[in-house]
């Protein structure tokens, strides 16, 4: 069963910065691609960023190109992803996600987090 937990979400003025985290079992970590997707109230689940089992490649949405940096520590079974220059269009219930490789489309991953609320404030 892969389990994974996200951590880190909170309140933030604009221009500001968290750090999400999200620590998966030991089984799944290693080995699969893994993603952030982000879900604001009445709105579809929409993809942030991913990353490959390696960390090599990283792949975001445009709207965070060059805001946010997507790493992973597979010695400690954690993806990060690091969120700056924060805007209040950014604040949703960020979902962390693995599957067997990259997509952009939430359906394309089969374990998913409990989320964590990120709220921006103008």
């Amino acid at each position: 069963q892969v389990q994974l937990v996200e951590s880190g979400g909170g309140l933030v003025q604009a221009g500001g910065s968290l750090r999400l985290s999200c620590a998966a079992s030991a089984r799944t970590a290693s080995s699969a691609a893994m993603a952030w997707f982000r879900q604001a109230p009445g709105k579809p689940r929409e993809f942030v960023a991913a990353i490959t089992w390696s960390g090599d490649n990283t792949y975001y949405a445009d709207s965070e190109k060059g805001r946010f940096t997507l790493s992973r520590d597979n010695a400690k079974n954690t993806v990060y992803l690091r969120m700056n220059s924060l805007k209040p269009e950014d604040s949703a219930v960020y979902y962390c996600a693995a599957g067997l490789k990259v997509a952009y489309t939430w359906y394309e991953y089969a374990y998913w987090g409990q989320g964590t609320q990120v709220t921006v404030s103008s």
